[in-house]
């Protein structure tokens, strides 16, 4: 009887974890500044950690003061302590890419790819090592049920922002139609990646703010027709719950809308920072949050639940505490 009890309580054990999936990810760590979320993250129980940029705070065109921040949060215990419990993957931001705000027109872009895919230790011989950009795909196989993951690069492209010089906000939205977040290459690779996809959940990674775009910072919404194009192609493709994850901002925030012709909402999960935050926040326009603003140091979890077809999004703080959830049916 004993024997059948832990046979049918393994059973269980199994059938459970191949129907669930978590992901942890975070962004604006400063490699300088204790980092004290992550044991946190080893304890969230995620198979996979995923930089949402600005990895370090290097700002430079200089490759050996880079590699040096890299090699400095490389050889933080708490990260070695990620790194041995889950896969590492991800994106860049403006502060590990090189120039603050910068896109297409940073001279060191190639040289900093470099750096960036060696500190996320991608082999010598991989594909990446030879294209622009350093967006990739991922698939995470859980028994008959999958999860992609597409890292979106919102720099090496991105051309030139529009200055707003008659409010106090930075910058405006690009009003004419031109101007790309992606570039062409990313684009065509993006709409094949999501046609081709049979996951149960796909997850697009952006540095950047995809529905929050008023309060006139860095997003997507400084180029209006990247946002109704990136809507166009996640409703064309046919792939299955796509959502955004994104960083940048030294707030943590949930923004859901709904999509003609989706099927359900899509949601973009803000999480930052991870080592410094915005205290001085009161307010900004979003018309599109769900919940409030928090502006406390955090990472963000997705978990997955292929049986129930949800994703449970929580805000994480030190010591585990949960600062914000959302889950939602797709």
């Amino acid at each position: 009887m004993k024997k059948l009890l832990v046979f049918l309580m393994l059973h269980i054990g199994v059938a459970q974890a191949q129907n669930q999936f978590t992901l942890a990810f975070g962004s604006c760590n400063k490699s300088e500044v204790e980092n004290l979320l992550w044991d946190d993250v080893v304890a969230s129980g995620a198979q996979v950690w995923i930089w949402g940029g600005d990895v370090v705070y290097a700002d430079t065109d200089n490759m050996r003061l880079l590699r040096k921040f890299y090699r400095k949060q490389d050889r933080v215990k708490g990260y070695k302590k990620v790194k041995k419990a889950m896969d590492v993957i991800g994106t860049w931001d403006d502060h590990d890419y090189g120039l603050n705000d910068g896109g297409e027109e940073f001279e060191m872009r190639r040289e900093s790819q470099k750096e960036f895919l060696d500190f996320l230790d991608v082999p010598k011989d991989s594909p990446r090592r030879k294209r622009e950009g350093v967006y990739a795909s991922y698939n995470y196989q859980i028994g008959e049920h999958s999860v992609k993951i597409l890292v979106l690069d919102t720099r090496y492209f991105r051309t030139a922002l529009t200055k707003d010089t008659e409010t106090k906000k930075r910058y405006k939205p690009n009003t004419d139609g031109k101007g790309s977040m992606l570039g062409d290459a990313q684009w065509q690779w993006l709409e094949e990646e999501l046609k081709a996809s049979k996951a149960d959940f796909n997850v697009l990674v952006s540095s950047v703010q995809y529905l929050s775009g008023l309060h006139g910072f860095e997003s997507w919404g400084n180029f209006p027709h990247e946002v109704q194009k990136l809507q166009d192609v996640i409703r064309n493709s046919g792939a299955k719950g796509v959502m955004v994850l994104s960083g940048d901002r030294h707030i943590s925030e949930f923004s859901r809308i709904e999509v003609a012709g989706l099927d359900y909402p899509l949601v973009d999960f803000t999480s930052s920072g991870l080592t410094h935050v915005y205290e001085e926040f009161s307010s900004e326009e979003n018309p599109h949050r769900v919940g409030e603003v928090v502006n406390q140091k955090s990472f963000g979890t997705v978990s997955f639940d292929f049986t129930k077809r949800t994703a449970t999004f929580k805000m994480v703080g030190d010591s585990g505490e949960v600062f914000a959830k959302l889950v939602q049916q797709y």
